[in-house]
C-alpha cells in the first residue's frame, strides 16, 4: 500500500520548539516524529514509530541469534516483589508509586528484574531447564528530577532488557559473553561508535559490570581511557595509592591564618608566611617545589547522608586540596543513601566543625587514636598514606596547621575514593595515563550473580538432586535513547539524514509542479519501486509548492529522494542522495534499477 503524504498523519514545523536543548530533540519534533506530552514524556507519531520499530527489529534479530526468547511484562507492577528485593524503599523518589481503588500499592516499572526472576521461578525447577535467556522491549518509568534533552533523558523511555539464568558461574560467564557479543553486533549494524568501559556493580554486587558508551559531546557520562586499552566510567575508576613514606620526626605546627577559609587563600597565605616546602618533604609533592600548592593541603569536605530510614549522618572526607569531590563517584560510594553538602543547619548542630578551618582532628581527636570529639566519621582519599604531611585546618577559627602527618598525628575511619579524576592520572591496570571523554550510555551488561535469586527464592535442582540458587545476568539497551543519538549524529542544517537501516522509508518520491504528467510518472515510479520491494513515501500533495516539498523531504530525512518534475514528460527524474549530496538526472527505469540495488 502506497504511503501518501496527502493523507498521512504528519505536520512538520518551521520553527524550533522552545524547550529543545539539543539537535535531536529539535529535529525530531520539527520533522513530526514525536510531540511533547509533559516534561520528559513524548507522544510517538507514525514516522517516529516506524524508525523505532526498525531499530527494535535489529535488536530482536541479534537477541534471537544469541538464543534469547522474547516476553512482555506489564508496566504496572505490584509492590510485593519490590519489597522482597528491598527496592521499593531503595529507589527512593526515583520511581512512580500509586494505589488502586482498594488501597493496594503499585509502581510504574523502572526495570523488571523481580518480574523476570519470579517468572522463571514459577516455570522452571531443574538444572536441565538452564541455561535460559529471555528479554523484552518495554517502556520504563523513572521520576527524573530534571528531564532534559528530549529522548536522551526522559521520564518514560523504551528499553530492551534481557536476563540470563544459569546454575553455575561458568554457565553465567558464557551467557554474559553471548549477550556482550550481541551488543557489539547491534551497534556495528547501526554504525555507532562505542566504547566498552568498566562500570560500578552497585548494591547488587556481581562479578562484572560493563557499559557501552557512545562518545558524544552532549553525553552526561564522563569516562576515562588509556592508550593501553583501559576504559572505565568515572564511578568505577580506582585510584592507585602511592607507596607509604617514612614517618618524619618533628611535631605539627599550628599557625595563625586570618581570612583563609578557602584552599586558594590558604595557599597564598602559606607562600607569604611559611618557609618554602623542602624537596624531601614527606608529602604529596617531592619534586623540589619552591612554593606551597593546593596539592600540599588537605581539604576536608563535610557531606550529609540521608539513609533509607530517614536518618541523617554527617561525614567528613579528607582529600588533596587540588581535587574536588566528584558528584557521581560520591553518589555511588555512599549508595543507597542520598548525598548532599552539609547545610548551615548541620554546622550549627556540630560546633566542633569550624567552617573554613576544618581539620582531620574533628573526627579523630588531637592525637592519633583518641576518641572523636564530634562523633563524625572521617574518611580519607587513597592518596593520603602513612608519612604524608599536610597543611590543613586546626579546627579553630582562622588557624591552620602544617606538618600534620598521616599515621603519626592523625588517622581515619576508612578510605574512600570519591575525588575527581583528571587527565594524566595513572590507569589502575598500569596501562599508562588516562584521558577523559564525554559519552552517553547506550547499553549495559551486568552479572547480577545471585542477588535477586536469593531474595526471591529462585532455586533449581542440580545433577545431584540438591537445591542450588540460580545465578543471573542483566543486559539493557536504551532503545529510544539510541534513536535520539542516531538523530543527533545524522543530520545537517536542513534536517535529519537517517541511516538506511532505520530510515522510516527506503525512498521518498516527490512529485512537483502543476503538470499532471509529473504526477502520472511519479505514480508509475512508486508502483515499480514497491514491486521491487521498496518501502516508499510518496509526496503527492496537490497545490503545495516545490520549495515546501523539498524542505519537508530534507527535514524528514529519508536518505534516498526521487524528484519527479520538469523532466517527467521526457521520462527523466532526479535522484538525490541526502547522505552524499549527489544529485543526478536518470530515466525512470534507471532510477528503479539504481534504488532497487541499494
Amino acid at each position: 500500500m502506497v504511503t501518501r503524504l496527502s493523507t498521512y498523519f504528519l505536520r512538520t514545523l518551521r520553527e524550533d520548539p522552545a524547550d529543545a536543548e539539543v539537535t535531536s530533540h529539535r529535529l525530531l519534533v520539527r520533522a513530526g516524529y514525536i510531540r511533547r506530552a509533559a516534561p520528559g514524556i513524548f507522544t510517538w507519531l507514525p514516522l517516529g514509530l516506524r524508525v523505532k520499530a526498525k531499530l527494535e527489529q535489529i535488536i530482536r534479530d541479534e537477541m534471537a541469534a544469541a538464543g534469547a526468547f522474547e516476553v512482555h511484562f506489564p508496566a504496572l507492577l505490584p509492590r510485593d516483589p519490590y519489597e522482597e528485593s528491598g527496592r521499593w524503599t531503595s529507589y527512593g523518589d526515583g520511581i512512580f508509586r500509586l494505589q488502586d481503588r482498594k488501597g493496594a500499592d503499585y509502581l510504574l516499572a523502572p526495570t523488571h528484574e523481580e518480574m523476570f526472576t519470579l517468572l522463571v521461578k514459577d516455570l522452571y525447577s531443574s538444572y536441565k531447564d538452564l541455561p535460559l535467556s529471555i528479554y523484552q522491549i518495554q517502556d520504563k518509568y523513572r521520576d527524573e528530577a530534571r528531564p532534559r534533552a528530549g529522548l536522551l533523558r526522559g521520564r518514560e523511555f523504551t528499553m530492551k532488557d534481557a536476563y540470563s539464568f544459569d546454575y553455575t558461574d561458568e554457565g553465567q560467564d558464557a551467557s554474559y559473553q553471548s549477550q556482550r557479543d550481541a551488543y557489539e553486533r547491534i551497534f556495528q549494524r547501526l554504525n555507532m561508535e562505542y566504547v566498552i568501559v568498566a562500570a560500578d556493580n552497585g548494591l547488587m554486587g556481581g562479578a562484572r559490570s560493563e557499559e557501552f558508551l557512545h562518545p558524544i559531546a552532549v553525553g552526561e557520562d564522563t569516562f576515562v581511557r588509556s592508550s593501553g586499552g583501559y576504559a572505565a566510567n568515572v564511578e568505577a575508576f580506582v585510584t592507585l595509592p602511592p607507596a607509604a613514606l617514612e614517618i618524619p620526626a618533628g611535631a605539627p605546627v599550628v599557625f595563625d591564618s586570618p581570612g583563609t577559609p578557602t584552599i586558594e587563600t590558604l595557599v597564598a597565605h602559606s607562600n607569604a608566611h611559611l618557609d618554602a616546602p623542602a624537596s624531601g618533604i614527606a608529602g604529596p609533592a617531592t619534586d623540589g617545589a619552591v612554593q606551597w600548592t593546593a596539592a600540599h593541603t588537605l581539604k576536608n569536605v563535610v557531606l550529609a547522608l540521608t539513609h533509607l530510614d530517614g536518618q541523617r549522618e554527617l561525614v567528613v572526607v579528607g582529600l588533596p586540596g587540588d581535587r574536588d569531590v566528584d558528584d557521581k563517584r560520591v553518589e555511588v560510594a555512599f549508595a543507597p543513601a542520598a548525598v548532599e553538602p552539609a547545610t548551615e543547619a548541620d554546622f550549627a548542630k556540630h560546633p566542633g566543625l569550624v567552617k573554613g578551618y576544618i581539620g582531620p582532628w574533628s573526627a579523630r581527636g588531637a592525637v592519633l587514636g583518641e576518641e572523636s570529639h564530634t562523633g563524625i566519621r572521617f574518611l580519607v582519599d587513597p592518596r593520603v598514606v602513612a608519612g604524608t604531611a599536610w597543611i590543613t585546618g586546626a579546627n579553630e577559627h582562622e588557624k591552620h596547621v602544617h606538618s600534620l602527618v598521616y599515621g603519626r598525628d592523625f588517622g581515619a575511619d576508612g578510605v574512600i575514593d570519591v575525588a575527581t579524576v583528571r587527565a594524566g592520572d595513572p590507569a589502575p591496570d598500569g596501562s599508562g595515563p588516562v584521558e577523559l571523554a564525554r559519552g552517553m550510555e547506550i547499553g549495559h551488561v551486568f552479572q547480577l550473580g545471585r542477588f535477586f535469586a536469593e531474595k526471591l527464592g529462585l532455586k533449581v535442582l542440580d545433577e545431584n538432586g540438591k537445591l542450588v540458587t540460580v545465578t543471573m545476568g542483566s543486559y539493557g539497551i536504551g532503545v529510544t535513547r539510541i534513536l535520539a543519538i542516531l538523530a543527533e549524529l545524522n543530520n545537517d542544517e536542513k534536517g535529519l539524514i537517517w541511516p538506511a537501516s532505520i530510515a522510516p522509508f527506503d525512498v521518498h518520491v516527490v512529485a512537483t509542479g502543476r503538470d499532471a504528467v509529473a504526477f502520472e510518472v511519479a505514480e508509475k515510479l512508486v508502483a515499480e519501486l514497491e514491486a521491487a520491494g521498496k518501502d516508499v513515501l510518496f509526496d503527492d500533495r496537490p497545490k503545495v509548492s516545490p520549495g515546501v516539498k523539498f524542505g519537508d523531504a530534507e527535514l524528514i530525512g529519508v536518505p534516498q529522494i526521487v524528484i519527479v518534475g520538469r523532466g517527467a514528460a521526457e521520462g527523466q527524474v532526479e535522484l538525490w542522495d541526502r547522505r552524499t549530496g549527489d544529485r543526478q538526472n536518470v530515466t525512470v527505469d534507471e532510477a528503479v534499477a539504481a534504488l532497487a540495488a541499494r
